[in-house]
């Protein structure tokens, strides 16, 4: 029995109506992280098939162009002090409109369960970090790799420093 994504790119992945599906299940899973302090939506693909579930954090970020603060549930790895996140969207084609608001704000805060809220800087990952980086990720959650070959762009991988 297959779990997972598949190999191919979806039909209708670019489709607006995805974009907002994900847009709507991210706010739900804000909602409950925050209601739960994260017992609920600290995790993702929780279940049968699954090898284990991968730690997920909320990230805030101001609009570039709206100045509103925005919060946005994203996996995440560990790396020393560092945590790591991936601009993935999915595979879609564009980058997910919390990476341009980091690049222009970089200086933001996390919440991570147990830990609380964090205060880092984002950064964009170097091609020798993305190197080093890029396995680690694809090993904690295997379809970074999937949404890699479904995307012409390069997805950013970002580092939240702590200061």
């Amino acid at each position: 029995m297959g779990f997972g994504l598949p190999e191919e790119k979806p039909e209708g992945l670019d489709s607006p109506v995805t974009v907002k599906v994900i847009k709507y299940m991210a706010r739900a899973q804000v909602r409950l992280f925050k209601l739960t302090n994260g017992r609920v939506g600290s995790k993702w693909r929780i279940g049968a098939g699954f090898r284990k579930p991968v730690p997920t954090l909320l990230l805030d970020h101001v609009g570039r162009k709206s100045g509103t603060t925005f919060t946005t549930p994203l996996l995440y790895l560990e790396d020393g002090p560092n945590l790591v996140i991936v601009a993935s969207q999915g595979g879609l084609p564009k980058d997910p409109q919390w990476y341009p608001n980091l690049v222009a704000h970089p200086d933001t805060a996390v919440r991570v369960r147990k830990q609380g809220v964090r205060r880092v800087r984002a950064r964009t990952a170097d091609a020798d970090e993305r190197a080093e980086l890029w396995p680690r990720l694809v090993e904690l959650y295997a379809d970074f790799a999937k949404y890699a070959k479904w995307t012409d762009r390069e997805i950013p991988i970002v580092l939240l420093e702590p200061r």
